[in-house]
Parts: structure tokens; sequence; C-alpha cells
């Protein structure tokens, strides 16, 4: 498993954050890879998250520790309609999840780490649309969507300080390759 180098929608991303050194829209940070063996569902995913955590080497991490669940794409890309922003640029959505006292600290949704960044610029449901049809140009009927806990690095410590932590692995049968994407940030 490597990531893979040079690709379009690296290129893409650039836009929304051209000082980065890492490729990320909002809050989330993007990890593309491809593998030489054949995909093995869940062994697989965890194989690209190994990956990825040794490219950001010297982070600790125990990759045993990392419990997942199966997300269903509908409910993983689904993006809300903005209903209003009032006068300080606060934005509203028609989602049922919204940030409270109660939630931050946890696993936000990815609209949510796509659209509202702590201290970068918002992006809107159509941004979240265009980032998600470049990454999978094929649809996302065929991917296979990983949430995992965020309590087995470092990496997300800050997240679980205020904003949120969150991490996702997606393998797209179209294109035969992972997308590893992760959240942590703080004030």
């Amino acid at each position: 498993m490597h990531e893979i180098e040079n690709d379009y929608f690296y290129d893409f991303v650039k836009q929304y954050d051209p000082d980065s050194e890492y490729y990320i829209v909002g809050e989330v940070e993007y990890h593309l890879l491809t593998d030489n063996k054949p995909y093995e569902g869940l062994r697989s995913h965890r194989d690209a998250l190994i990956a990825v955590f040794d490219h950001l080497h010297p982070l600790v991490y125990d990759i045993n520790k990392a419990q997942s669940k199966a997300l269903d794409q509908n409910n993983f890309f689904y993006c809300p309609n903005i209903v209003k922003t009032d006068y300080y640029g606060n934005v509203f959505y028609d989602a049922e999840w919204k940030p409270n006292d109660e939630n931050f600290g946890t696993t936000v949704p990815y609209w949510y780490a796509l659209m509202e960044p702590v201290h970068c610029r918002k992006n809107n449901p159509a941004d979240f649309k265009k980032v998600n049809d470049i990454l999978f140009p094929d649809g996302t009927d065929k991917l296979d969507i990983y949430e995992w806990t965020t309590d087995w690095s470092d990496f997300f410590d800050d997240g679980h300080e205020w904003y949120g932590a969150c991490c996702w692995s997606i393998y797209d049968k179209s294109m035969d390759r992972y997308v590893v994407m992760l959240v942590s940030a703080t004030d």
C-alpha cells in the first residue's frame, strides 16, 4: 500500500488551502492510496490507515486499538442546505446534527468538517459536492466506507480537545483506490 503521488484531485484541492503541504478542504485532510494486492475488505482499510500514519511519522499510534464500523454512502455524503446566514456570518443548515457543547470533541459529520472549519474560509454545499464529484468521479455507489475510532493515535488529540476528531477510510471499487480522510482540529 502506498500513497498516490500525482492525482488531479490534489491539484484541485490546492485552491482551498494553497499554503498547506497537505491536501485539506475545511478541516478534512485527504490521502489517496493504491495497493498491489487485491482488496480484502476491512483488512485493506486497516492497511491504508497504517500507510497513512507511517507517512505522518513521528506520530504515536496503535492501529490494534482502532475500531471500525461500516457506513452507508447516503448518510456519509449527506449535504444539508443553508437555511440562513446571520449578521455575524454564522451559517444555519437544515440538518439534524448541530454543533453544541455536548458533541464537541467527538466525531463530526463529513459535511460539517468540510464546510465549517475552525479558522479558514467556510465552504458551501456546492463546494462539498464539487470536491466529492472530483474525488469520486464514478459516483459513490461503489464505495466501501468505514468510520474509525480516534483513541488510537495522538494525531487526534487536538480534535478531542474541542472541534472534533474523525477518521474515515473509503475504498472506491470503480477506481481501485483508497481514500483516508482525517480530521483533528481545535481552537
